[in-house]
């Protein structure tokens, strides 16, 4: 069965997210849940990030994509990362310095718009097996993180963005 993303209509869209109980770490089902949500996300070419509420899930959980790292990240290989899995993460530092991004997303299908964030963010999270870890990251990666953490508050970027533009998936290619 093909996991779907759910779009802006859905109502899990607009509500906060649940904190994942402890007793789910290390769990089956929140590996499924994780599994499902990495499926989702790689049905789609220009998909970074993905959180659960995207699949119709009220959970505080979201993963970043391993193609966001280069290969020169990676230590000379030409390996991708492994998918980067946040669980009950919180923003615990961002910088003073923002700037105007586009963003879209893809529970907001081709509607791209310019939201200000800040360049520099840090993001304290548990792993599947419930270890704390602490991820930093500048430009697409703090992004990421404040787009992913304001889909968990039920905010989705056109509630941030002042115009909205439409591209059909053929000039988004």
């Amino acid at each position: 069965m093909t996991v779907k993303i759910v779009q802006k209509e859905n109502e899990v869209l607009h509500q906060p997210a649940k904190p994942v109980a402890e007793a789910l770490f290390g769990t089956p089902k929140l590996k499924k849940i994780v599994t499902d949500m990495r499926e989702a996300l790689d049905q789609e070419d220009d998909g970074v990030a993905l959180a659960a509420p995207q699949i119709g899930l009220a959970l505080q959980i979201f993963i970043v994509s391993g193609k966001v790292f280069t290969p020169e990240e990676d230590w000379g290989t030409n390996k991708i990362k492994p998918d980067l899995v946040f669980i009950n993460p919180t923003i615990t530092k961002l910088s003073k310095t923002k700037m105007e991004m586009e963003e879209g997303c893809l529970s907001v299908r081709w509607l791209y718009g310019q939201v200000k964030r800040s360049t520099k963010a840090t993001a304290t999270a548990y792993d599947l097996e419930g270890k704390k870890f602490t991820r930093s990251g500048s430009g697409l990666l703090a992004q990421i993180f404040q787009h992913e953490v304001d889909h968990l508050n039920g905010i989705l970027f056109t509630d941030k963005t002042k115009e909205v533009k439409e591209y059909s998936p053929e000039k988004a290619k």
